[in-house]
């Protein structure tokens, strides 16, 4: 019999079955083969009792042992969890160690109760307990049959156990101990609310982990994340607070009628104002929010997607506050997405190619250099510009995977060039904010034009004046040093649309400006743009630097430029752009003679 029932048992163990089902059936098992025995199995927390299974007994019995304080006097079973070893009463009637719950046990025609530990190691985890509806203590053959069964109980219990804790650390972040992604995504899929409630998810972002992960460290950086959960936590009473990995943190919602999410947003906000100390250093934590209410049938993924596309509006537009999804926020977002999707597809089926324009002397139209311009062929064929996919590029990776793609490609396109002895002079390639954050700028360019065998001579790096003097720390421009200690030449694009002035030309170490589109067409008499332009022209000329004037589309314009002292020019009115076998016939054609080029295969300088 003993054989059989830990074959039966232990087999509901190896499937996983539920541990109440489990221990359910070792008692009914235990009641068919010792008639007039009534089992149960308790489970102990070291403070207290809950019933586990106890199937031939009332439930009302059970609820009412739910609970039970273990302890010298607590029955059968609290004084067995209490003394670590077996407790037989014989009398429950007379026995003093149930004084307090005989009433529960007698009308049942309980009368006697032996009660054996269950322990995982030196832990008592539960108790096992034979009832007899008369006044007697256990067998030699019900001795044995409970071993089995405590032991049985005890494997049970423990897998139980070690269940648990892996669904705890599943669903568990462990820094901060809140639930953790995969548990918010649970929940979604879960989700059932009654119709008389509505719910909401508020996402949180920390803005400063990056900063205060850099300046003091990461133990600093915990120490944020650790206090920007419990403010939370405690600003939010009564949600589900969940940390979604890194700096981002969400909370589900739910209330009667019509939520405010503003209002809860602003509690959380006041809370987590005040500075805090975190690793020795006092921080301001600075957080910024979105969310979204769900509508009637709206899937709890949208209401998600929602949040999302709130905190990217207020990152970009309302930082350290909270914006709140509306219908209109989504159409510039979706538009990025869409965008990112359409060049990570393009980018996977290599249909990104490299087109170029001419630079050109503006007295003898002799070609001097070409720009590379990011083209993305579709499927039906068609060649689309940037400017049409440009939403893509405020995508860190996408931006950084295209400037890759593009310096492979023009390298490869000039060291084609140089074959030929074309008069191969320059080849701009605009780089991103996103290619100097990603590090590693000035080794990429090394090695991708070492590989293709070309002189670094031969690339310009054009950068855009929001980038390069839009940051604060300094990184781009530290960049830009090394990238010039190659050898390499910088070109400011753009020049006077963003927060460039005439003082920056002093500081910033370029070696060519490009003047904007915007200014070119004012070379008008009478309009105040000549003066500037002139004056611009005069001034770099100066200090050394080359000017190359854009967007030249009328003769007018050219000459005027060449009377303000340009040189150089580039627009429609000498070249649209062209692929990389037009570009290699327009050198052929129009490209400056007489000039060195430096074909020859050399090595390249790299250093780091």
């Amino acid at each position: 019999m003993i054989l059989e029932l830990q074959n039966a048992i232990l087999e509901m163990i190896a499937k996983g079955e539920p541990l109440a089902a489990t221990l359910s059936t070792l008692c009914l098992m235990v009641e068919r083969a010792i008639p007039g025995v009534t089992a149960t199995v308790l489970k102990s927390n070291g403070a207290g009792l809950a019933t586990l299974a106890a199937p031939s007994l009332p439930q009302s019995y059970s609820a009412a042992v739910d609970g039970l304080r273990v302890g010298p006097y607590a029955g059968s079973c609290g004084t067995a969890a209490f003394l670590g070893t077996p407790v037989v009463v014989t009398d429950i009637e007379a026995d003093r160690r149930w004084a307090d719950y005989k009433a529960l046990a007698l009308p049942l025609g309980l009368r006697a109760c032996w009660s054996s530990p269950i322990k995982s190691a030196d832990r008592v985890v539960g108790t096992f307990a034979f009832y007899y509806r008369e006044k007697r203590g256990p067998s030699t053959l019900e001795q044995k049959i409970v071993d089995a069964c405590v032991h049985l109980c005890s494997i049970a219990i423990e897998r139980d156990e070690r269940v648990a804790e892996r669904q705890r650390l599943t669903y568990t972040d462990s820094l901060t101990g809140l639930q953790n992604r995969a548990a918010f995504d649970l929940a979604l899929r879960t989700l059932v609310t009654p119709a008389s409630r509505g719910w909401g998810i508020i996402i949180a972002d920390v803005d400063n982990l990056k900063l205060v992960n850099d300046t003091f460290g990461h133990a600093a950086g915990d120490g944020l994340i650790r206090v920007v959960a419990e403010r939370i936590a405690a600003a939010a009473v009564g949600e589900t607070i969940y940390r979604l990995g890194g700096d981002e943190f969400a909370v589900i919602v739910v209330g009667e009628g019509e939520l405010n999410l503003q209002r809860k947003a602003a509690e959380i906000l006041a809370r987590l104002a005040p500075p805090t100390d975190c690793a020795g250093h006092v921080v301001f934590p600075a957080v910024t929010f979105g969310g979204a209410l769900t509508t009637d049938s709206m899937d709890p993924e949208q209401v998600r997607q929602n949040a999302d596309i709130a905190l990217y509006h207020a990152k970009e537009h309302a930082r350290g506050q909270f914006v709140e999804f509306h219908s209109g926020l989504g159409t510039a977002l979706t538009r990025r997405f869409r965008a990112v999707r359409d060049v990570g597809l393009a980018l996977s089926e290599n249909r990104i190619e490299a087109y170029y324009q001419p630079i050109v002397r503006l007295d003898t139209r002799e070609a001097i250099g070409l720009e590379a311009l990011c083209r993305m062929r579709t499927h039906s064929g068609d060649v689309v510009a940037a400017a049409h996919f440009h939403e893509a590029t405020k995508d860190a990776h996408v931006a950084a995977m295209l400037t890759e793609r593009m310096l492979t490609k023009v390298a490869k396109d000039m060291r084609t060039w140089l074959d030929k002895g074309l008069p191969l002079q320059h080849v701009s390639v605009n780089l991103s904010a996103a290619d100097f954050r990603k590090g590693g700028l000035r080794k990429k360019i090394c090695q991708l034009f070492e590989a293709a065998d070309v002189p670094l001579e031969h690339l310009i790096l054009e950068v855009t004046e929001s980038v390069y003097l839009g940051q604060r720390d300094h990184v781009v421009a530290n960049e830009i040093k090394a990238l010039r200690f190659e050898g390499l030449k910088v070109a400011l694009d753009d020049f006077g649309t963003g927060y460039a002035s005439l003082t920056h030309l002093l500081t910033v170490p370029v070696d060519i400006i490009k003047i904007d589109k915007s200014f070119i067409d004012r070379t008008r008499l009478g309009d105040a743009g000549m003066a500037i332009v002139e004056g611009l022209i005069s001034i770099a000329g100066k200090l050394g630097i080359r000017v190359v004037a854009e967007g030249i589309e009328e003769e007018e314009q050219a000459r005027r430029l060449q009377e303000f002292g340009c040189k150089l020019g580039q627009g429609y009115l000498f070249a649209r752009a062209m692929d990389g076998s037009k570009a290699g016939e327009f050198l052929l054609a129009h490209g400056q003679r007489g000039v060195h080029t430096s074909s020859a295969r050399q090595p390249l300088r790299y250093s780091g």
